[in-house]
């Protein structure tokens, strides 16, 4: 199992991305019974993608905040930003 990444923890949190998540497995299940459209299922997904693409680029830029500070950020989205 991977190391679990903390400096990324409060974006998730944030930003609700467990809730996210969790959301795209209920559409599957919905779709799968047949209370939710397939096209309403895909838009769905492309949201999610888009907000997971915006959480990868703040993270990356994150990380290069930090490897141009000498002492770097204290926490991903804390006070040092």
């Amino acid at each position: 199992m991977p190391e679990r990444d903390y400096a990324s923890t409060p974006v998730a949190d944030a930003l609700g991305l467990r809730a996210i998540i969790d959301g795209l497995a209920s559409d599957l299940q919905d779709v799968r019974a047949g209370t939710i459209t397939p096209a309403d299922a895909m838009a769905r997904a492309a949201l999610a993608k888009q907000i997971f693409n915006g959480c990868r680029l703040y993270l990356n830029a994150m990380s290069i905040v930090a490897k141009a500070r000498p002492d770097g950020p204290s926490q991903i989205g804390g006070p040092d930003v």
